[in-house]
This record gives C-alpha cells, structure tokens and sequence, in this order.
C-alpha cells in the first residue's frame, strides 16, 4: 500500500474558526464541526410558549403529581418511591440527601493548561483499562509504534463515553461486567505521521464500536481489575450485526443493495451516553452518526440530520461504498444509523439490537424507568442546537423477573416531544440569565404525541416516516428548541427527571431564537439543568418543570442560579454533559467544555437536590488537560467513583503529546522499558486510600 496519512484530516484547516466550546479537534473528529455550521432546526415552529403574565398560581405551576416513580433495582423487587409533598421535600430529602458514605472536601478547580487527574484528599485513583489493553487470549500486547486493525479489534477501544458496571449475579459483589462505548477516534494522536493511510483508517473503524469487559476484585473494599479472556468479553465492531426492530424493520427506508431485508445493520458509530435497563441490558445512543456519511446534501432530511457531500474527516467513503450514500444501492444507509441499541452483556452470542420505535435522531443516550403503570419509560436527548427533548412509553407492561419478555419492551410503544411553557412575563426573561421576579424559573409542559398506538400522530406521515425522519416530524407538532439537550436521567428516588442542556452559542444571534424561560440565557456557554416533574406517573403527558442550576463561575460576569443556595459556596461549573445518581439521590454531573467557557478543566460534580442546601455544588474530581469526563458511576455505599476519560491531550500530535495520561511518570525520571508515552482514554476508579 503506499497511501500515506498526511498530519491532519481534512475537516482540520477548520482550526481555530470552530465557535463551539470543545476543542477544535474534538469538534472537527466528534460531531463534523456541528457549532460551526450551519443550524439544522430551521422550521418556523414557535419553540416556546411564554405566559404573558404571572398571574397563574404559585401552587397550580409547582404542583407535584399524585403518585411516585417506582424504584427499580437489577435483581431486586419493585417497589414505589414515596412521592414528593406539596412543600417539593422529598422522601431522599427527608431522610438526608448528606447521608452517602461518600463525604470529601470539594476540590477547587484545575487550570486547563494542567495534566492531572485531580481527586479530593484521602482518595485515590487507578485505570481499570486504557485504549489498547488486550481482552482476549490471543490478543496482542499493545504497541504504540505498531498498530494494526486486525490487533486493535482484539483490544480495547478509544474513546470511551457511556460506562456502566453491573454486577454477575450469585457473585457476592466480587465479579462483575464493564460496559462502554467507543465515540470516536483521533487518529491524529493514536498514530505516527506518515503510517500508512488505509491501515489507519481500518484501525479507526476497530477502534469504534461497543465493548464489554468482565471485572473482578477481591472483596468490596478492594479495587476492580478485568479480566483477560475471560468469557464475557467482547467487541462490537464496525462488521457487527445489529437486528432493527420495530416498526421501521423491513421498511423501504432502511433496505440497501448489501441487506435487502432492511433488517439487518452491520455496526454502529458515534454513540455517545446509554443507559441501564431494569432487566439488565444496556441502551447506547447514536449521535454524531452524520459525520461518518457522504451523502447528496440536498434533501430535506439531509439537511435536517447534517448531512454533507462533503469528504468525512475519517475517509471511510475511500474503503467502503455504503459510507458515501450517493452510490447505487446504499441510498438508505444513513437512515440505518441514529437509533438507540440496546446490547445483552451476559450473552456473548447475543445479537445487539438498534430500536426503531424510539425514533431516529442524534441520540444522546435513553434512560429508562418503569411507571406506576408498569409501562416502560425511556427519556431522550437530541443533541444538537435547537433540537428537542423525547419521552417513549412501551406498549406492553414490565414484568418483574421475566426478562425475556422485557427484552421486548422498547421494540413497541408510543413517541413523544416536549413542549415546555414559562410562568414568567416574556419581558423579565432578558437573556442575561437574570432570575425572574418570582425568584424561579419553572412553567409547565406537554408531550406531544408523535405516534401513539402504533398509529402515525403527525399530518401527512406514516409511521415509518416518523421514525426515520423523527427531526422533521416532530417540527411538524411544534415542541420546545432546546440548548443541546444531552443526558436525560429520571431519578429513582423522586421520580423527577433531569435534563442536562450543555450549551447553545447560538441562541439569541443572528436569526437565531433568543432567550425564554426554560432556556434563558443569549449566547449560552455554560449550560443549564432542566429538572421536570410528570403531573401523574412517568407515562403522562403534562409535566411542571424548573431550572435546578444556570451553570457557570460566579465569579465571572456572567448570570448564575443555584436554586436559591448562595453562589459564593458552590464549585464553579460549566458545560454539563452526563448525569448520575447516588444511593441517598443526590445529583452526580459530568462535564464537557468548561476549559473553553471558564478556564478550567472538566470534571465531576455533586448537586444537591433538596432541602436546605438544594443547589449546592461540589467538585469532585478533575480531569486532565483537554479531556472531556464521561460516563460516571456513584458507588458510594463502596466510597467508589467511576468516570470514563476521553479524549486526553486531544490538540496534540503523536510526536507531541500534550497529556500523558493515565500512564504519567515521576517529573524528570525517564519512563521504563517499553512504557506508553502517549494520552490513552480509560476508565477510571477513585476510591479511598
């Protein structure tokens, strides 16, 4: 072969012209450089319904719903959380929101020119794996300076985002499986310059995808380690096939000239967060999956997903016919991606499965939770500037210790969209983000029905049509544009959901929409938290909802809210990203871009989210210099925290490294025989010692 890679990939001249809040790196190789484009809602859709006065009751806007959320453990029984009071105190926050065994003293924020993973005093941290580390028993050791794709689909994946670790049943907590998805990849610091091009693509490809690792420890107290070859193992590769389910499976939409069935998908790309479902399994969002496609560009539905007859920043289009959608019989290609999977870890034959029912747009992960109903619930982000938040409900019931029937559950059921509405006079929200008059920022919502049993509830729409084209339906019934909404997780304890919205720089320029209520700052670089409670059960259609956080540094000249707890006692934060839960229900939040917004680098976050110190904010951890943290798991009943690393050292090169992490060595010591020098993603556990 002599295709060489050159430095940069093409996308990357668009240094230093990207306006979003991630490097310019991440932005060119994660999302296509998705802030610096143009915006894909372009629909006259009113995105926000404002009250044009306060006149509406305090009471009517704040009321709780009749019932609780059940609470839903793997393995366990389910049982009902009590519900919130009329005074919003609930039960978590009744017993105390403080009691976690996991106390520390916040740690003050890292400057993003640091490269350190930075933990609390009296606690320390080790990589569970890193990119690269072998899973099976043939896999090759990893070498740095020479890489193949045939090696790299035996080893761990780059890039990892959504992260969960569930327990092997019978194992007395000393056994366990470790699931994550592979985003994306930078071949610029994975490779030398100048390896050969084709194999640097195909080591991309294998370097996608899912994993799922077994874990082992000796006891509660002790860290975990995995598990080489052992029998849970397994990679997801860009040669997997994924089964389509639901009302789209066979459609003349997904069918291509390579599976004329239109069943069958072969991998998945750009998958960002997930979730965990009761019975076990895990859900993966597609997002960014448009950066991976050349397409025509000229179509409505092109246009609305950001799809380009540009070059993609990876080439694949060079090696593969079905990446470039204008070839004979790979028309349909793309509409095969952008769905939520859902992967069976305890299975290694198993097939992975990619749910149509719950629509097909930039997902950012699901979470689910079962209703009051017994009614499987998931909630939905579409990350993109202006797009919208998604609720799906099954049509059929959960049942407690069936699994085989509840692995059937998100495969059928209704579709729906947020509208969100302000209690607020239009004229107080100013786009400073400057609390209203009534001290909160809060209204009340609709979910508007997209397909509702198993009929099409949008105009002039089949129901394959609305779930292949999910952006250009849900234009159609006027929901909310929102600033980016990311993760969406329910909590167990309250049943309230929250709804991480990053940023949105666009909001409020140009002919952009400006500032309302439930997105109310210009120009939003730092993000909000949306914090919704369902009138009724998790299947209902209306919801009141509030703002917990307006994210930033309060010491800079920008609006802040914390829900009333005073700015000057809480940890600067800015850009959230994923959402978590600890035992006692407090808030867990993951960030993505805060080096570019206030200097400093990414991290985790504690939120509190009820009773005397509801907003309060404290950091936990930071990570190292251009990396974004992802995936956090709260054991804090183990004093145990888990994050996902990605992309360290993301504006260096691979002779140039500009992070050594997870694999640093003492400042002026030299590194040992064949010791890593270059950044590896990994997922990584803090603990105390």
């Amino acid at each position: 072969m002599s295709e060489t890679t050159a430095r940069k990939f093409p996308l990357l001249p668009m240094l230093g012209h990207t306006k979003g809040n991630r490097s310019a790196v991440t932005c060119a190789l994660k999302c296509d450089n998705a802030c610096a484009g143009d915006v894909c809602n372009t629909s006259s859709n009113s995105y926000f319904r404002d009250i044009a006065s306060a006149t509406m009751s305090r009471r009517a806007a704040l009321g709780f719903g009749a019932a609780g959320a059940l609470a839903v453990v793997l393995g366990s029984a389910v049982t009902s959380a009590e519900p919130a009071s009329a005074a919003g105190l609930s039960k978590a926050a009744k017993e105390g929101f403080g009691k976690s065994k996991l106390q520390f003293t916040a740690i003050k924020p890292v400057d993003k020119a640091v490269d350190a993973f930075t933990v609390p005093e009296g606690f320390t941290w080790q990589p569970i794996i890193r990119w690269g580390d072998p899973l099976f028993n043939d896999s090759p050791d990893f070498d740095l300076n020479k890489q193949t794709a045939a090696a790299q689909a035996r080893q761990f994946g780059y890039n990892n985002d959504y992260t969960d670790i569930v327990e092997i049943p019978d194992s007395k907590g000393r056994r366990a499986v470790l699931f994550t998805n592979h985003e994306y990849t930078n071949e610029n610091i994975m490779v030398p310059a100048g390896y050969d091009a084709v194999e640097t693509r195909a080591i991309g490809r294998a370097a996608h995808g899912l994993a799922v690792v077994e874990l082992e420890r000796k006891n509660a107290t002790k860290p975990w380690s995995y598990v080489k070859g052992a029998p849970l193992n397994r990679r997801f590769l860009s040669d997997t096939t994924y089964e389509l389910t639901g009302p789209v499976a066979g459609s003349a939409l997904t069918k291509t000239v390579a599976d004329p069935t239109g069943k069958s998908i072969k991998g998945t790309f750009g998958n960002c967060s997930g979730g965990t479902t009761p019975w076990g399994t895990i859900l993966s969002g597609e997002e960014n999956f448009n950066g991976y496609f050349v397409s025509p560009g000229t179509s409505a539905a092109d246009k609305r997903y950001g799809l380009t007859s540009k070059p993609t920043a990876r080439l694949w289009e060079l090696d593969d016919k079905r990446f470039d959608t204008r070839n004979a019989g790979y028309e349909n290609e793309a509409n095969r991606f952008g769905w939520i999977v859902e992967v069976d870890p305890f299975d290694p034959t198993s097939t992975p499965k990619k749910h149509s029912a719950m629509g097909r747009f930039k997902h950012e992960g699901a979470n689910v939770i079962v209703a009051e109903s017994g009614h499987v619930v998931a909630y939905m982000g579409d990350d993109e500037r202006f797009d919208y938040l998604y609720k799906f409900v099954s049509k059929d019931k959960y049942r407690e210790g069936d699994r085989k029937h509840n692995m059937g559950l998100l495969s059928e059921g209704d579709l729906y969209v947020a509208m969100f509405t302000g209690n607020s006079p239009a004229a107080e929200i100013t786009g400073t983000g400057a609390v209203p008059a009534d001290g909160v920022f809060d209204g009340s919502g609709e979910w508007l029905p997209l397909v509702v049993g198993g009929k099409s509830a949008v105009a002039g729409m089949s129901v394959e049509e609305v779930l292949v084209y999910t952006r250009l339906a849900a234009d159609k019934v006027g929901p909310t544009k929102m600033d980016r909404c990311e993760d969406v997780q329910p909590s167990l304890h309250t049943g309230k959901v929250y709804v991480a919205c990053t940023n949105n720089t666009n909001r409020g320029t140009g002919s952009s929409e400006a500032a309302t209520e439930v997105n109310p700052r210009n120009q939003n670089r730092d993000g909000h938290i949306v914090e919704i409670t369902e009138r009724g059960d998790q299947a209902s259609t209306t919801f009141n909802w509030n703002l917990l956080l307006v994210c930033g540094d309060p010491a800079l000249p920008r609006a802040t809210y914390f829900s009333g707890f005073p700015a000057d006692k809480v940890s600067p934060i800015s850009c959230p990203d994923n959402l978590a839960f600890d035992s006692v229900g407090n808030l867990w939040i993951s960030t993505d871009g805060a080096p570019s917004t206030i200097g400093y680098n990414d991290g985790l976050f504690k939120v509190t989210l009820d009773g005397a110190e509801r907003g309060k904010v404290e950091q936990f951890l930071a990570v190292p210099r251009d990396a974004e943290t992802c995936g956090p798991i709260i054991h804090d009943e183990e004093r145990t925290v888990f994050v996902a690393v990605q992309h360290p050292g993301e504006e260096g090169t691979f002779e140039a490294p500009n992070s050594y992490f997870p694999d640093y060595v003492p400042a002026g010591t030299t590194p040992a025989r064949g010791q890593v020098r270059a950044p590896r993603p990994a997922v990584v556990q803090v603990f105390r010692g």
